[in-house]
C-alpha cells in the first residue's frame, strides 16, 4: 500500500466520523441558523439532555451549557443582535427563551431539579437576568 493511499483511507475514515451526528450518552443539540454572522454554542455533560437553537436574522448568538440528566433548553431568536447565555446543573430543568426584535438580552441560569423557566421579549433593547436555585422552583418573563 503507498503513502497516498493510506493518507486518502485515513482522510476518509476521518470524513466519516466527523460527519456522524453526536449524542453521547443521550445528549442532542440541534440548531439552525438563517442569516448572516449568528452564532451558537453548546456543552453538554451528562445523561439526555437536549438543547434546541432556532436563530433568524443576524448578529444572533446563543451559548448554552447543561451539567447533569435530563435538563431541555430551547431558543428561539429572530432579528438582530439578540444574546442568550442559559446554563443548567441538576436535573430535570426546563428552559425556553423567545425573542423578537432587535438587542435583546437573556442571562438565565438553573441550579437543582425539575426547574421551569420561561423569557418571552418581543421589541428592541430589552433585558432579562435570573437565577434558579433549589427544586420545583417556576420563572416567567414577558417584556415588550
Amino acid at each position: 500500500m503507498t503513502t497516498k493511499t493510506v493518507t486518502t483511507a485515513i482522510a476518509a475514515a476521518l470524513t466519516l466520523v466527523m460527519a456522524m451526528p453526536v449524542a453521547a450518552d443521550g445528549n442532542r443539540a440541534t440548531i439552525t441558523q438563517y442569516g448572516w454572522q449568528n452564532g451558537a454554542g453548546t456543552s453538554q455533560v451528562g445523561v439526555r439532555n437536549q438543547m434546541t437553537v432556532w436563530q433568524q436574522g443576524g448578529r444572533n448568538t446563543t451559548i448554552s451549557t447543561q451539567d447533569g440528566r435530563r435538563n431541555q433548553t430551547v431558543v428561539s431568536q429572530s432579528g438582530r443582535g439578540n444574546d442568550t447565555v442559559a446554563t443548567q446543573t441538576g436535573r430535570c430543568n426546563v428552559l425556553g427563551v423567545s425573542q423578537s426584535g432587535n438587542h435583546n438580552t437573556v442571562d438565565v441560569d438553573q441550579n437543582g431539579g425539575c426547574n421551569a423557566l420561561g423569557v418571552i421579549q418581543v421589541g428592541n433593547g430589552n433585558n432579562a437576568e435570573t437565577t434558579q436555585y433549589g427544586h420545583g422552583n417556576v420563572t416567567v418573563v414577558v417584556q415588550n
